[in-house]
């Protein structure tokens, strides 16, 4: 029976994948949550201490989904270092997904803003000519290269990894190799997810080539249903507005790139 996405739902962590130092993905039994569309979120309970909107990370076991998480602030590394067996609370899907489209794809994301471009990935056509732009910081911080190239094998494809000090694949910034990129071919959209400064720069070079793309952006989300007002981004609310926006939108949008809403809902800049 189809639960009530509005109503929290307790599920039991099953595993732990360390996918870096600082970076674990937690699976758990949730048929809901298994099937959201990419780009959509959870609101994601950790008993007695907060509710933090997560991603949804894919699983390949039937009926169980995951959420990827980097040990950074307090709730998050709560919800890092729990263990198996330990109980969390999930409602939710929430929010729209990206707009699937054919051809020539390309996809730039950054840490866990690869969650929902992995998910895209499962979305993709056998035809699609895919390539995927994965950035970190070091070495050490990769991760989900190797899934990308295996949910990609029946593809034309290419995972470009980018690293701050290339003590990986290329050294430099993600927009630099898209820029390469997007000089040498033509690609139908560009999908994109991670830092907002990367992002910003993202949208602005798939624009000035008139390519479709668009964003999933992050904002402070409280509720998840466009009651809180919290996550409000310009005129419109991250939650239930988007999370994805497509770039028309994003570059009149006076906040996208340059300022974000604290917890008390004052605006600080980037």
């Amino acid at each position: 029976m189809q639960r009530n996405p509005d109503i929290p739902y307790v599920v039991k962590i099953e595993k732990i994948i360390d996918e870096t130092p600082t970076v674990r993905t937690l699976l758990f039994s949730d048929e809901t949550l298994s099937k959201v569309l990419p780009g959509q979120f959870a609101m994601v309970w950790i008993p007695g201490i907060n509710e933090l909107p997560m991603s949804v990370m894919i699983s390949a076991e039937k009926g169980k989904a995951a959420f990827t998480v980097r040990k950074h602030g307090y709730a998050s590394t709560e919800l890092y270092s729990m263990k198996v067996g330990d109980q969390i609370g999930v409602r939710g899907p929430y929010g729209n997904s990206f707009t699937l489209k054919q051809g020539r794809l390309l996809l730039v994301g950054g840490g866990t803003g690869l969650v929902p471009l992995v998910r895209l990935l499962t979305f993709l056509k056998r035809n699609d000519d895919v390539a995927l732009i994965i950035g970190a910081k070091t070495k050490d911080e990769v991760f989900f290269e190797g899934l990308a190239n295996k949910l990609l094998e029946q593809n034309k494809h290419r995972v470009v990894v980018v690293t701050d000090d290339g003590t990986y694949g290329q050294k430099g910034l993600v927009t630099d190799v898209m820029e390469k990129f997007l000089h040498e071919t033509t690609f139908d959209a560009v999908y994109t997810c991670g830092p907002e400064k990367m992002m910003h720069k993202v949208v602005q070079l798939a624009e000035a080539k008139k390519v479709y793309a668009e964003a999933s952006i992050e904002r402070m989300m409280k509720c998840g249903i466009g009651m809180c007002g919290s996550c409000c981004f310009g005129e419109v609310l991250a939650c239930k507005d988007g999370t994805v926006f497509n770039s028309q939108f994003l570059l009149t949008n006076k906040e996208f790139g340059y300022t974000h809403r604290n917890k008390a809902g004052m605006l600080e800049d980037y």
